[in-house]
């Protein structure tokens, strides 16, 4: 690959809300690089470096983002730059980041549709992702290859050509890269796989579309010297694969103006999501330059002496007219075959039909333009003018009549001034219009006219029955019904009455005009019906709130107040029989003049069923509800089925229960508080006589405790006194001891003088024997 000076031209080539820059071309100044080149395109996840990677690649110039102010969106759209240093040029496109909170979740077609963008224009793609997102759907870009795989072979699946997808693996790890192309090939070939492909491509595989090729890179910010290196090596891979077996570039001998219009179509395909099989390239190429030329030359056409022509159409004097048209067409014709002398030439000669063609179309188009635009005037004019007829009080179809005729001559002057001879354009297709739309816009006002007038009165029957009809359905009596009808009765006179009158400016015949009477009555009869039916597809509500309002109230308005001696079994039946009574009535409209047997039937079966049998109510089969339409009078409508009002009241009874058991559980709670009030009451009692007892008690202790504090202050005093009467007692024990002592002492002593002698016995029987007793004692 031989280098080359490095020239850097970058432009955005589509905008972030998908508008294409058809401008790139020439400030990329692809004109002045030769026609060999190759493009190459990036994606992958927002902020994973793909525009710094691109930069070190190719020398391109894109806006890196900036870490020191955090991660966002730097890339918009799709980016493209000219990369003059290799051999071939190259041309590539930065893409906008997949995944980038900008966009949020809801809006990823966007991001869908350039990545499809990007496969259908390159030679090769670069998904550019974090080596720790493999494996994963997101950060592997696996759901979004999905879609364009998919989408892609339908779009483009008459194009075979080889395309390259270099998966690069960011901040490589431990991981074996071996092992990482394994798993990054084998998730490819999944997706391939699953997508549903056209028949004849059914069964493919992938590498006959792709090569797939995969390489890390270490990380830019930690290791930027060996990621220098390692890119330089890349860019030789990369450019290697696109030349090798079949996946040289497409672009080889296709000039800048022809790539110009050949991405800008590929893009609008995308963009619109339209079905576009490529044809072979020569011939694609000499269509899209064609295309452009015819183009070119048109719209060169239209802004020489035709815009004049065109602009001043309305006043141009109609002999002019032929002379200049042939000039204008053969020159544009003339430069059209100079400009497409080396394209195909099958090509060439369909396209210059085309340019012929779009001339005389334009030619023509003013031509009707003309007509068209004085036949709106004519129109225009005409509506005005009857509408002023018809203000002025005059009758519909005179009016008509008068400007239809009037207005239609004024119009056929006017296209026998412009025809133009050596066209041969005919203008019976704008005077055709022009009086169909006078005999539309005749009936069309026609019926505006009559549908006012039928809206009037419908309207106002609406509003006259609505609410009586309502009112009379929620009284459910006896005279329920033939309220009704003489409500309808009167009302519908009052409005046929009123129409007829209007109807007889129109000039419409009698079948028409009775029918519009009869619509109207049947329009007053639906009003009523369709009012009834309303009701009775409410009428569980109404049956409930009927309940309420006789079961919870003594009489209108005002409420039942429960005493514990109401009975509410009688009260919940009568208030039943009031919804009976309701639901009878709502049954059936009853148009004729007999009230029927409904309520009766509905009583016997759903309230009394054991009752009398009455044979004038009574069927003869088991279960007179047992049908789908009550047909006691054919001018009685079925508003809910006999089957249907036993269902009706199965529920109602069972929703009432609920009620009339609250109402008993009320019963019940009054008794039981007037029961617990009488307890607390004896209770009450028991505590005063409790209390008076405790109260004697208490006077009781009391005095024992002074008695007692009595008694102890005595016994403090007489134990005062026998303590002192102890103390002298001792004293005196003492003073006794102490003689006997001495006497003791004097015994001894005399003991001793008796032993000497008779005396001595003498003194033991007489003196000491005497002595020892009283001292004893």
């Amino acid at each position: 690959m031989a280098e080359k000076k490095d020239v850097r031209y970058s432009t955005q080539l589509i905008e972030e809300e998908g508008i294409f820059n058809d401008k790139f071309s020439k400030i990329l100044k692809l004109d002045e690089s030769g026609s060999s080149y190759v493009i190459i395109s990036i994606m992958g996840p927002q902020s994973s470096g793909k525009s710094t990677l691109l930069n070190h690649l190719f020398g391109t110039n894109f806006k890196e983002m900036k870490a020191e102010i955090g991660r966002n969106q730097t890339t918009k759209g799709i980016w493209l730059a000219k990369c003059t240093n290799t051999e071939p040029y190259a041309l590539v496109a930065d893409l906008e980041g997949n995944d980038g909170t900008e966009r949020g979740e809801s809006d990823t077609a966007f991001e869908k549709q350039i990545a499809l963008f990007a496969l259908a224009i390159s030679d090769a793609v670069i998904v550019n992702m974090w080596c720790h997102d493999v494996g994963r759907i997101h950060g592997a870009n696996t759901h979004l290859l999905t879609i364009v795989f998919q989408v892609m072979m339908q779009l483009f699946s008459g194009e075979l050509h080889k395309r390259t997808i270099f998966f690069i693996l960011r901040d490589k790890t431990k991981t074996p890269l071996d092992m990482l192309k394994k798993q990054v090939n084998d998730n490819v070939e999944k997706i391939w796989d699953s997508i549903q492909k056209p028949k004849l491509l059914e069964g493919t595989r992938l590498n006959e579309y792709f090569d797939v090729q995969v390489d890390a890179l270490s990380s830019y910010e930690r290791e930027e010297e060996e990621f220098k290196i390692e890119v330089s090596s890349l860019k030789n891979k990369i450019f290697q694969s696109i030349a090798k077996d079949g996946c040289q570039s497409r672009y080889f001998g296709v000039d800048a103006a022809t790539l110009s219009i050949s991405v800008e179509q590929m893009w609008k395909t995308i963009k619109e999501n339209k079905e576009l099989d490529i044809p072979a390239h020569k011939i694609m190429v000499s269509s899209l330059r064609c295309d452009q030329i015819v183009n070119g030359k048109f719209e060169s056409l239209k802004n020489q002496d035709w815009v004049k022509l065109h602009k001043n159409i309305i006043s141009l004097d109609p002999s002019l007219f032929g002379e200049k048209l042939v000039t204008i067409l053969n020159t544009s014709l003339s430069q059209y075959d100079n400009e497409t002398i080396y394209f195909d030439e099958s090509v060439r000669a369909e396209k210059r039909e085309s340019l012929k063609e779009k001339a005389l179309q334009l030619f023509e188009s003013s031509y009707q333009g003309l007509l068209d635009h004085q036949r709106c005037i004519t129109f225009g004019t005409f509506k005005k003018e009857l509408d002023n007829a018809l203000n002025e009080r005059k009758t519909f179809a005179l009016s008509a009549s008068d400007c239809t005729e009037r207005f239609m001559a004024k119009f056929n002057e006017i296209c026998t001034d412009a025809t133009i001879p050596q066209a041969n354009w005919d203008s019976s297709v704008v005077r055709l219009q022009l009086q169909q739309d006078m005999g539309e816009h005749v009936t069309s006002l026609r019926e505006t006219k009559l549908a006012e007038c039928n809206k009037k009165y419908k309207k106002q029957l609406k509003g006259a029955l609505t609410g009586p009809v309502n009112d009379c359905l929620q009284e459910a009596d006896d005279n329920t019904w033939p309220t009704i009808k003489l409500h309808l009765e009167r009302e519908s006179k009052s409005a046929v009455e009123g129409l007829t009158g209007e109807l007889d400016g129109f000039d419409i015949d009698d079948k028409r005009k009775d029918e519009m009477l009869a619509h109207l009555e049947d329009y007053a009869r639906g009003v009523v019906e369709k009012k009834a039916k309303e009701e009775a597809s409410r009428v569980l509500k109404h049956m409930h709130d009927r309940f309420l309002m006789f079961f919870t109230n003594e009489s209108k308005n005002v409420p039942r107040i429960w005493t514990g001696e109401d009975d509410v079994k009688t009260i919940a039946e009568v208030s039943r029989l009031k919804c009976l009574k309701l639901l009878a009535i709502m049954a059936a409209i009853r148009w004729g003049n007999t009230a029927g047997n409904i309520e009766a039937t509905l009583y016997l079966t759903l309230v009394n069923p054991n009752g009398k049998d009455d044979s004038r109510t009574r069927s003869t089969s088991s279960d007179p509800l047992a049908k789908s339409t009550w047909e006691e009078d054919p001018t009685m409508k079925t508003l809910i089925a006999p089957s249907e009002c036993k269902t009706l009241w199965i529920k109602f009874q069972t929703d009432t229960d609920y009620i009339v058991n609250h109402a008993n559980s009320v019963i019940q709670a009054i008794q039981d508080r007037k029961h617990a009030e009488l307890m607390a009451k004896q209770a009450r009692e028991e505590v005063v006589a409790a209390m008076e007892k405790a109260e004697q008690a208490s006077k009781k202790v009391i005095a024992l405790k002074k008695e007692a504090k009595e008694a102890a202050k005595k016994a403090q005093e007489d134990a005062q006194i026998a303590i002192a009467d102890a103390n002298k007692r001792a004293k005196e024990a003492q003073q006794a001891q102490k003689a006997a002592n001495d006497a003791e002492r004097a015994y001894t002593e005399a003991v001793e003088k008796a032993k000497r002698g008779f005396w001595g016995h003498v003194l033991d029987y007489l003196i000491l024997k005497p002595f020892g007793w009283i001292v004893n004692q």
